[in-house]
């Protein structure tokens, strides 16, 4: 039964509320160790390199050895909990940064959803490394910073959300997943975007890519800020400019239809940005994310593409600024100065901060409901009004309406409604000049990611 709640904006709507107190969260949270973040980090770099096409049998170095390694570390922090540790692995021919063929592994954690859930959000790191040069697979390359940092967040990240699900079991599966080949081309992450797609639902996905220190190399610090890359529209105009030859897949050409009916900024990942900033800055306490609407930094990557490209919802962290005397380079020391992506140059305090802003943002989407399905904004009579219509889910407890002014970068009103809600009516608010959007809400107040209201007409 569809039912259309009349309301008036000037007495109803509030702006949008701050994401609930939650106990388990603040517990989860509270329980992230900067002493272990340091000495998995410190013990991914002693393998002396982790380059894609290291030594996969060596005991002690070589990208071999650490893919062991941090196998082992996910089982045994997986003992008594949900979390399911794979290995992986998938061959790789020889290509412009590969000699020869090449396996590639990637480490895969996976927290299961309550069953039935197609529901999937990714965490990931890359775990190999490379120096200056990008085919040497000899020489050191501790890669400390780029990215030891990123994959002892997920490690750290997997244990503690697996305990939290002995408590509240999850509604969607978080995949926790340690992934090599970037240094060569994304490799890993490509595979791993393949797989899941295939088979469920994917709702978000943060890689954490240079996450280790809130230093500059001119004396900046700036220890409670992360940079937040998120824009799920560059794709689709790649996608225009290359034209016929390489026809967008339905939901790429789905997004560009919604970009061309004025939600080039509504896209999936920019509500992904938008939840991830909210529940971070509330549950993180002083920690700000600077949420900046390009893919990634000018002109680079990282493992999130190859999932942007697919049209899902993809996002990069990474510190607030990058000293690139410690990144891609041999080590060594240089008219004075320590060359190298060494250890001694990540802040374990830091990292400990971006794991809690990983575990923020996905645990509370994971506890959320699904969001609701084929939100519009019902444009077939002209009117000064507008009326919201969505299809529920299971689950929700109740439907949130969000709005604001095409030029604002966030919501700025809200209405919470009824779990038996399927439309609402905004009366004095023109579909001209507002952006409108629908959220699922929990018993508790958890909000799923905000799908935006395209019009239509028919």
């Amino acid at each position: 039964m569809l039912i259309s709640l009349w309301f008036a904006v000037t007495s109803h709507a509030a702006p949008p509320p701050a994401s609930p107190d939650d106990p388990l969260l603040a517990s989860t949270l509270g329980h992230v160790s900067a002493d272990r973040l340091q000495a998995r980090i410190e013990r991914l770099a002693a393998f002396g390199t982790r380059h894609t096409a290291s030594s996969a049998t060596h005991p002690t170095r070589g990208i071999g050895a650490a893919r062991r390694w941090i196998e082992a570390e996910l089982r045994a922090c997986a003992a008594g909990t949900p979390l399911q540790v794979q290995a992986r692995t998938h061959l790789e021919p020889a290509g412009r940064r590969l000699a020869g063929p090449t396996e590639i592994v990637n480490i895969v954690a996976t927290l299961p959803g309550r069953l039935g859930s197609p529901r999937v959000l990714v965490m990931l790191g890359h775990y190999d490394s490379r120096n200056g040069d990008v085919m040497d697979a000899e020489g050191d390359a501790p890669g400390a910073n780029d990215d030891a940092s990123g994959t002892a967040a997920v490690m750290e990240a997997a244990c503690l959300a697996a305990h939290a699900a002995k408590t509240r079991p999850l509604n969607a599966t978080i995949v926790f997943a340690a992934v090599a080949g970037e240094e060569q081309g994304l490799l890993g992450a490509a595979q791993l975007a393949r797989e899941l797609d295939t088979h469920f639902t994917v709702e978000g996905v943060i890689t954490n890519d240079i996450v280790g220190s809130p230093h500059g190399a001119q004396g900046e610090h700036a220890p409670h800020t992360l940079r937040l890359f998120a824009d799920g529209l560059d794709p689709l105009l790649r996608l225009m400019l290359r034209g016929a030859a390489a026809e967008p897949s339905p939901r790429l050409k789905a997004q560009q239809e919604l970009a061309a009916a004025g939600g080039s900024e509504d896209l999936p990942t920019a509500q992904f940005g938008r939840h991830l900033k909210q529940a971070i800055e509330t549950h993180v306490p002083g920690f700000q994310v600077q949420l900046i609407q390009r893919r990634d930094r000018t002109l680079r990557g990282g493992d999130h593409l190859p999932f942007l490209e697919r049209g899902l919802a993809a996002v990069r962290f990474s510190e607030p600024f990058e000293n690139y005397a410690h990144q891609h380079q041999n080590v060594r020391v240089e008219s004075g100065q320590q060359m190298g992506d060494l250890p001694r140059f990540v802040d374990p305090a830091y990292v400990a901060r971006i794991t809690q802003a990983n575990l923020a943002g996905l645990l509370s989407l994971a506890w959320a409901p699904a969001p609701p399905n084929d939100v519009r904004v019902d444009a077939r009579e002209l009117s000064n009004d507008t009326r919201l219509m969505w299809i529920g889910v299971d689950g929700a407890s109740g439907y949130r309406v969000l709005w604001r002014r095409s030029e604002a970068a966030h919501w700025e009103h809200a209405l919470d409604v009824g779990p038996g809600a399927r439309s609402a009516l905004l009366q004095g608010v023109s579909r001209d000049d507002w952006v409108f959007a629908v959220q699922a809400l929990d018993n508790q107040g958890r909000a799923s990611l905000a799908i935006y209201a395209p019009p239509r007409g028919s």
